[in-house]
């Protein structure tokens, strides 16, 4: 006798489980293969701000960072894996002034930080 699967109601229990708990902890998988967790630490080091970002697989030409001067973008691509992240910075930082380095899947990228505000003369 066959079974007819449509009226199973475990059918896909494990498959929505898995899902949901990927959306409790921010690791989607968006169809693709592909999950799209990063590991990226920030440190303020007062007049500078440093990002530290796992990339592991990825080579030093398959990175593109791109900065506001409030976010920092990492896209970056290996044969299995994608990433592309979005960092809100805790400061404001001159994007101009990026250094960055990669090495052994480690991404690091420094900024100048720049004054929250600047003062007006009132006359």
């Amino acid at each position: 006798m066959d079974r007819d699967d449509r009226d199973d109601p475990f059918d896909n229990i494990f498959d929505e489980i898995e899902r949901m708990m990927g959306e409790m902890t921010g690791n989607v998988d968006d169809g693709s293969g592909f999950a799209s967790e990063t590991h990226v630490d920030v440190y303020d080091e007062g007049d500078t701000l440093r990002l530290v970002a796992d990339l592991p697989g990825v080579t030093k030409d398959g990175i593109d960072l791109k900065c506001d001067g409030e976010t920092l973008t990492i896209s970056a691509a290996s044969d299995h894996r994608e990433y592309d992240e979005h960092v809100r910075l805790p400061a404001r930082v001159d994007e101009h002034s990026a250094r960055a380095t990669f090495n052994n899947g480690v991404l690091e990228v420094t900024f100048d930080r720049v004054e929250d505000s600047a003062e007006i003369d009132v006359e």
